[in-house]
């Protein structure tokens, strides 16, 4: 920016300057009239400045891109039909990447400050710094630091302008040589594949043009600027913001910079300018005429196509001369390989036009409603999905390709089928690789402008509703459709996210159909399907779900694009949502929020290293840890709720048995069983018996039901047996891994025993040894335990063994408790502020009353207590009954809620106390992984053992986690052992239904009040703070979504009356 006119000073006069936005102003206040001819003086001399002198680029609607080249496909040339082929893009294709190095790069905090001329031939770039191309620059350590909102702009709203003054420019230059191999070309283009959030190119000094659209390819003419001999500079001006940053407002992280590839493509005299493959089969989708539509940049050109097989084989193999620059290839298909998920099988197209040529994959397939039924290949389908943002905890929105092909492989491997692009097109690779491993997509346009809701008025009129706006938006779904249209996987259009609804909406609808009439559109935001093909809802609960499948009168399908928010230790309930896909027709399925949490690698002052969210940057506003509510973590490793989501949604589901016959369901949309074997297990108490092969019957069609016959094996059985199939492919599965196992299921054929069967098994012998001195009783059962209750408090504060009598390895006395640390969805729902209200997490026992009693076989405690918090009227009025004899110690607990302000659930009903020297613990339950009363059907029973440091799962936001339900007995051990060797306590629920445990070295206060997981660790204790629960609260999805549903709730307004054994 220049400086301003610099006026001479008066002793009798006074000045100001005020700078607004456009313009300069000087103000003279005279204070004699002998100066007039001296101001005037001036005045003539002063010099009139405006800056900026016109409306910038990126503050300008009415410029979207200057000089950029019509959208395409995304393809590169090659000069052989063998190397397109090869698919050797970086070393064979007709094209050089200038990517994938370091560039030269300033940073200003405007684009009016720094080196404006810095395109110049001779400026001097030797001081500037280095940065990574692609990649963004707050993850390179570069200006402010990376900011995150979720529905929030962190600019002040003014559509369209955006600050001039708060605005990061970052400049780029890097020197670059055309490849032997190019030199030959007519025409040289440059390829952006992505730049955040909009930019200006020279090439030489010379101005090559302007682009915005943060996730959309921008491609220009450079041929009259390139030196095809010698050394070329490409310099490139990046803006943090533009006035597309108003419909760029996705829940993720606000970074910049060239954060995709940059290509230099050489284009042949002749060529193929674009294409579009539609794959178009009968009406019972057998045969398939293929169909490519082609312009090219010469009329009179001679274009040849060729398909081959998977194996190489030519299908077809054919020439056209074109009389104007477009025409049409077809060629008839009889029964060729259909394209699914499941089946993706894919043909090759050779396209070739003036020596170069294309190799385009190509999948039969067609998407359509039959019925209203939605549809691929004729057959019903349900989608099994996911939500991914692009994401590295390391680059940002810069996903290497190998975290994406890491992404891809943990999808296949636990079933998920589909991906809703959030919200914007992606990587073009993305899409190469959907096509070939199978993945419905739905691709969606690079659109939300979710923070109106935040300003007042009516949210649409802003942008969706504006006609000023409607460039913008058509523009947005042009550049998604045009690139990705010939891409099999791609099964649905999406106009966007969460930006309202309005005409442009429409007009975007109308721009797609013009192009593409194969796939139907999907846009959330359209409550009522006005204009899109499908009704499509976020976070519905189930059963309202279930109302719109019910409906009698119904033309479009329901899908759910966003369910199941997996923030935390969740989700909970999900099998309730795929149980009702499956039940009705109308549901298509859904898509969880989301795949993976999006934590950004950052560290403390002491150089501790963490994975950042919202605030962790010194951004304001921002939005906390919502950013973190992925089914994996930030490093996308999976996470619990991934494991829960893929049992939810397994191939195959074992749904009852009856004698020896087990009932089976194929979920597969195509595939029969044939691929899979399946094998059987017993499953008990310390045991398990590996059964043989049971034959799956022949051509089970998908979406029906099968039954399995069990042979022998299955006649002795002891309490509490479990049938386990494993169901796995076969060594010459086509489309999966052999030996990998795709669905499990247990079945349980004998129920546990009580804890009445338990004590008549093993009655006492003797009488228990009692005890009494300073203040405390003793009783020492058989084993040589000895359990210790303090007379003054009431409680069971001493456990001692006979190995070390003198060692109590209580560390915190018995307490009934009714408090967990909150998770995320306690937090975000109903439940959690309840219990923070009611001061459940400050409730303590008070005695009133211990009776002691001794019979010939037990020593009998009876403690009756008040348990409540400070400040309020509400307790839990409860008698505590120890019952010891020489084989154990029973504790009853008869319970009584009640009270004003009494919470309408607990968190969880049992006993809390702390334990020194625990290394292991073991357990018959369902394990490994946590589980909850929501979220344990992945989990299966069988005895398991963990060391007692692993039994907490480390959530990037400490919360609620570890705890393992449906547990028959716990034992907590320093050693591995037999029976009673290397057990320090043992506990047994019996045959209660839901029973649980925890074995954590932190507490609940320790969990609360930490906000990163290196801030925990801080606190772990050398001893462990165990729970054992009767009941426990289930998770729901209340961080966004429904919160515990009814059936998993801890009711207060009910009686308790349980008991577990000790010894």
């Amino acid at each position: 920016m220049s400086s301003s006119p610099v006026l001479p000073t008066s002793p009798t006069g006074r000045r100001r300057a005020i700078l607004e936005r456009d313009s300069l102003h000087v103000d003279l206040q005279l204070t004699s009239s002998g100066l007039t001819a001296e101001v005037s003086s001036h005045l003539n001399q002063a010099i009139s400045e405006v800056e900026p002198g016109s409306v910038p680029d990126w503050s300008n609607l009415k410029v979207i891109h200057r000089n950029t080249l019509p959208p395409r496909s995304h393809f590169h040339f090659y000069d052989t039909e063998e190397d397109a082929l090869s698919g050797d893009v970086k070393n064979k294709s007709r094209a050089v990447l200038l990517s994938g190095t370091t560039w030269g790069f300033h940073l200003s905090t405007s684009p009016f400050k720094g080196p404006r001329d810095f395109h110049d031939p001779d400026f001097d770039h030797g001081d500037w710094s280095l940065i990574q191309v692609p990649g963004m620059w707050q993850c390179q350590g570069f200006g402010k630091g990376p900011q995150y909102t979720n529905v929030n702009y962190p600019f002040p709203v003014d559509p369209p302008h955006v600050p001039y003054d708060d605005n990061e420019c970052g400049r780029y230059v890097v020197l670059f040589t055309v490849p032997e191999r190019l030199k030959d070309g007519s025409q040289w283009r440059l390829r952006f594949e992505g730049v955040d959030s909009a930019f200006i190119v020279w090439v030489n000094g010379r101005e090559v043009g302007y682009s915005q659209g943060s996730r959309n390819p921008s491609e220009f003419d450079v041929s009259d600027s390139i030196k095809v001999d010698g050394a070329n500079m490409l310099c490139v001006e990046v803006y943090q913001r533009c006035d597309g940053s108003y419909i760029e407002d996705q829940d993720q992280w606000w970074l910049s910079g060239i954060f995709r590839d940059v290509w230099l493509h050489s284009f042949p005299s002749s060529h193929i300018e674009d294409y579009f493959i539609q794959t178009l089969l009968d009406d019972d989708y057998l045969d398939a005429d293929l169909v490519v539509d082609i312009k090219v940049n010469k009329p009179g050109s001679t274009v040849s196509m060729k398909l081959l097989d998977r194996e190489g084989n030519i299908v077809t193999d054919q020439q056209h001369a074109l009389d104007t620059n477009t025409g049409r290839l077809k060629h008839r298909m009889i029964n060729p390989e259909k394209w699914t998920a499941e089946t993706p099988y894919l043909y090759t197209l050779i396209l070739q036009c003036g020596g170069a040529c294309i190799a385009q994959k190509v999948g039969f397939r067609c998407t359509d409603l039959v019925d209203g039924v939605f549809c691929v290949n004729g057959s019903p389908i349900k989608i099994r999905g996911v939500n991914r943002h692009e994401h590295n905890a390391e680059s940002g929105r810069t996903v290497p390709y190998a975290s994406l092909l890491q992404d891809f492989s943990t999808m296949k491997s636990f079933g998920i089928n589909a991906i809703r692009t959030c919200h914007y097109i992606n990587d073009p690779r993305f899409y190469d690789l959907a096509d070939m491993l199978g993945f419905w997509i739905i691709d969606e346009a690079d659109l939300e402008c979710h923070g109106f809701e935040m300003v007042g008025g009516n949210p649409a009129s802003y942008l969706s509703d504006n006609p000023d706006w409607k460039e913008a938006y058509v523009d947005r779904a042009l550049q998604m459709v045009i690139r990705d249209k010939n891409h099999p996987s791609i099964i649905m259009w999406s106009l966007g996210n969460e930006a309202f609804y309005g005409r442009n909406h429409q007009a975007m609808y109308d721009e797609i159909k013009k192009i593409d009439v194969t796939r139907l559109i999907h846009y959330e935001g359209d409550q009522h399907a006005q204009t899109a093909d499908v009704f499509s809802r976020m976070y519905t609960p189930v059963d309202q779900m279930v109302k719109y499948a019910e409906e009698k009168e119904w033309k479009k399908p329901f899908v759910m694009c966003e369910f199941a928010h997996a923030m935390g230790n969740g989700p909970g309930a999900v099998k309730e949502y795929i149980e009702a896909f499956y039940k009705y027709p109308r549901l298509m399925g859904g898509f969880v929020w989301e795949w993976a949490n999006h934590g950004l690698l950052t560290e403390t002052e002491d150089g501790e290293k963490f994975y950042g969210y919202g605030g962790d940057f010194g951004d304001d506003p921002n939005d906390y840890n919502f950013v973190m509510d992925g089914l994996c973590d930030s490093r996308h490793f999976p996470g619990p709720g991934l494991s829960e989501y893929s049992k939810a949604i397994e191939p195959v589901q074992v749904l009852s048995m009856d004698a020896n016959q087990v009932k089976i369901v194929n979920r597969y949309d195509f595939l029969t069983l044939d691929h899979l074997e399946c094998y059987w297990e017993i499953i008990s108490d310390r045991a398990q018996y590996v059964g043989r092969n049971i034959p799956i019957p022949r051509g089970v069609k998908p979406h029906t039901v099968a039954t399995l016959t069990i042979g022998g094996g299955l006649t002795t059985l002891s309490s509490e047996v479990w049938l386990q199939l494993n169901f796995t492919t076969r060594s010459d599965s086509k489309w999966a891994p052999p030996n990998r196992v795709v669905a499990r299921g247990q079945v349980q054929l004998t129920p546990p025993k009580s804890l009445l069967q338990i004590k008549t098994l093993t009655p006492p012998m003797n009488r228990p040894i009692i005890q009494r001195k300073t203040g405390f009783t003793y009783a020492t059962i058989a084993s040589g335990t000895t359990f210790g209750f303090d007379m003054s408090a009431g409680t069971l504060a001493s456990l001692t063994q006979a190995s070390n009598p003198e060692l109590n390895l209580l560390t915190v006395p018995f307490t009934l408790d009714f408090y967990r640390a909150l998770t995320d969805n306690d937090r975000g729902g109903p439940f959690g502020k309840q219990w923070i209200d009611g001061r459940l997490h400050q409730t303590k026992n008070h005695f009133t009353q211990i009776r002691i009693s001794e019979t010939d076989a037990a020593c009998i405690i009876e403690v009756r207590s008040r348990v409540a918090p400070p400040v309020l009227a509400w307790s839990v009025d409860t008698t505590t009954t120890y019952t010891i004899t020489s084989v154990h110690c029973s504790v009853r607990i008869q319970a009584h809620p009640r009270g004003h302000q009494l919470p309408e659930t607990f968190a969880r009903f049992g006993l809390t106390f702390g334990l020194r020297n625990i290394r292991i613990v073991e357990w018959f339950g369902r394990g490994p992984q946590e589980s909850y009363a929501d979220k344990k059907q992945s989990q299966f029973v069988n005895t398991w053992g963990w060391p007692s440091n692993s039994m907490f799962h480390e959530y990037e936001f400490p919360q609620e986690a570890g705890n393992r339900t449906d547990v028959r007995w716990v034992e907590l051990r320093e050693e591995w052992g037999d029976e009673e060797e290397g057990r320090l306590l043992r506990a047994r629920f019996g045959d209660h239904q839901g029973a649980s445990f925890t074995v954590m070295p932190y507490t609940t206060k320790d969990i609360d009040e930490c906000t990163h997981p290196h801030e925990l660790r801080k606190r772990r204790r050398d001893d462990h703070i165990v729970r054992l629960d009767w009941f426990h609260h289930g998770l729901g999805t209340g961080s966004c979504g429904p919160a515990t549903l009814p059936e998993y709730q801890l009711r207060t307004d009910r009686e308790f009356d349980v008991e577990l054994l000790l010894d």
